[in-house]
């Protein structure tokens, strides 16, 4: 017989709904929680609801028409998918981009770069309940994307690259700005440590919370901050340089514990570092054109192409199939997000709902890449 004891102290599981329209979701993703209690037993990702079709469409437009479309993947780093893309294609065709196009290319990316990251660590600070943190982020993120809007006239979605060089020169006012703001992102990013890395609250929310060790995380595809994150030293700009990325000396931050703490810390060194890079280049900037000679209706020799670069949520590949026509036969995009959010599961069991969250904005997902 029952001891109605037993009947009233037997807990179910349930599942919960976090998403499409959730917070911390990043924008449309629905996460379903097996819970029991508030212990998170297991985690469904489900994923499509800003599908758009990328791939598909760039078969129906030329490969100079697609640049734009790049933008729309990651909009947090729109410029980095745009260096990546054009790369593959003159790659393809065996284009030889002109030295000052190559300098401004690396300074864009890394300005990209920091305000990515600069969206983490005020998105970050807004999920465990900081809202001051995200305040300064995009305080300083604004100054970057001004500069963005006076060199190309776009601050979101930029569509500056281009095959065989950039859009335009640097205006005249533009490397005083640049310099100014070089002067003063180190003092920028110790308020961040000041007010959000160093804060209790936020370390209790954050330390051993998701961790993930480096084997499991190369296992899964892990790449970019998110492995660094757990002491592995793999940084494509370094390891298999692309562009002019080996004439530029850097360090790469590496973590040590693989959890959501160390994965926030690994955002704030690697924004010091691509100040460092910007720098270098600054002072190396060369005089002469901006643009390779190609043709006006770009047309790679039939064949295929992969070309990786170091996005900034990881490796950001392009593959493409060219029939020799004025269109790919076929694109297909290698995202960091979509590979980071399959790991999402494993970083979620065994922790609370409050865990989950955190750990999710640490993989600084950005669903446009994700779906595509």
């Amino acid at each position: 017989m029952e001891n109605p004891k037993e009947k009233v102290l037997r807990t179910q599981e349930i599942t919960l709904n976090m998403g499409p329209q959730h917070p911390s979701t990043h924008g449309v993703y629905r996460a379903i929680l097996t819970l029991d209690g508030e212990t998170v037993v297991d985690v469904e990702n489900v994923v499509g609801y800003l599908h758009r079709g990328v791939e598909k469409l760039a078969e129906d437009r030329t490969y100079t028409q697609f640049i734009p479309y790049t933008d729309r993947m990651d909009y947090l780093a729109a410029l980095i998918n745009e260096m990546g893309y054009v790369q593959a294609v003159e790659k393809l065709m065996g284009i030889e981009v002109p030295e000052r196009a190559e300098y401004i290319r690396v300074i864009m990316a890394e300005l990209q770069r920091i305000a990515s990251h600069m969206v983490f660590v005020g998105s970050m600070a807004l999920d465990v309940a900081g809202f001051t943190g995200w305040m300064y982020a995009f305080r300083d993120r604004e100054r970057i994307l001004d500069l963005f809007d006076m060199v190309a006239g776009g601050r979101l979605t930029i569509n500056y690259m281009r095959i065989g060089g950039v859009a335009d020169d640097l205006p005249e006012e533009f490397i005083p700005a640049l310099r100014k703001i070089l002067a003063e992102l180190p003092a920028c990013f110790d308020e961040y440590d000041g007010l959000v890395t160093g804060n209790e609250i936020f370390q209790a929310r954050c330390k051993g919370v998701g961790v993930i060790d480096a084997e499991t995380a190369i296992n899964y595809g892990f790449t970019g901050p998110n492995l660094r994150a757990c002491g592995v030293p793999f940084d494509l700009r370094k390891v298999t340089p692309y562009g002019i990325y080996d004439r530029f000396d850097f360090e790469v931050p590496v973590g040590e514990n693989g959890d959501t703490f160390d994965r926030f810390v690994m955002r704030i060194q690697e924004m010091r570092q691509s100040v460092r890079i910007i720098e270098q280049a600054v002072r190396d900037l060369p005089e002469g054109p901006i643009m390779a000679k190609v043709p006006k209706v770009i047309k790679p020799p039939a064949g295929e192409v992969y070309h990786q670069i170091e996005g900034a949520k990881g490796i950001l590949g392009y593959y493409i199939v060219s029939d020799g026509s004025s269109k790919p036969y076929r694109l297909h995009v290698h995202s960091p997000s979509f590979v980071n959010l399959g790991a999402f599961p494993l970083l979620a069991r065994g922790g609370n709902i409050q865990d989950a969250v955190a750990a999710l904005a640490s993989i600084d997902i950005v669903l446009g890449e994700v779906d595509r």
